[in-house]
């Protein structure tokens, strides 16, 4: 008695992209029965096994694998969808794939570069700036600084001077000595001639 063969729909197992001088896709299903591969550029089928323009297609089975591989010489439009789909009685599988065009991809590598380069020049302008205004930012500052401390001195030495008149207003005199005090003539004689009137 023959054994029953266990049906398992197609399923992807395996996909790659790469490009050098063309771009090469591959795709490995694996299913029972073996599962047909079919590739879609947009909504429009590539032929297996053969070369349609730019496009190339190699399918392989072996067993209850599928293997397919595609080929695109010329640069894709960009946006482009390429789809591989792995189909058996008992189902599909498929996976899509975006392409983007090389120039595009030089182009945007192109204004990320110049971006880069525009922040380093941009910073270097700035460093050179920020040298060339520094012994003005210094003077300034010394200026500053020493307007401070000058007012500083200033406030200090009338505190200096209140506290030492203050000082000399409050010291006591000392016993044993005679108070000398000065008049003028001119109060002197004032004070004589309100006693002779």
């Amino acid at each position: 008695m023959l054994p029953l063969l266990q049906l398992v729909p197609a399923k992807l197992l395996n996909s790659s992209c790469s490009l050098e001088k063309t771009l090469q896709c591959s795709c490995s299903f694996h299913g029972i029965p073996t599962p047909s591969v079919q590739w879609w550029m947009g909504e429009v089928p590539v032929g297996v096994d053969g070369m349609d323009g730019s496009l190339q297609v190699t399918s392989t089975m072996l067993g209850p694998w599928a293997n397919s591989t595609i080929s695109l010489t010329e640069e894709p439009e960009m946006g482009m969808r390429l789809l591989c789909e792995g189909k058996n009685q008992n189902g599909t599988h498929a996976l899509s794939i975006l392409l983007m065009s090389r120039k595009s991809s030089l182009a945007s590598q192109a204004f990320v570069k110049g971006l880069i380069q525009g922040a380093i020049y941009a910073g270097i302008v700035i460093a050179l700036l920020f040298l060339c205004l520094l012994p003005l930012i210094v003077k300034h500052i010394r200026k500053k600084q020493a307007k401070k401390a000058a007012a500083i001195r200033a406030k200090k030495s009338s505190k200096v001077r209140a506290s030492q008149e203050l000082e000399m207003s409050l010291k006591p005199e000392e016993p044993g000595k005679p108070i000398v005090t000065t008049f003028s003539e001119s109060h002197i004689l004032e004070k004589q001639d309100k006693r002779a009137s």
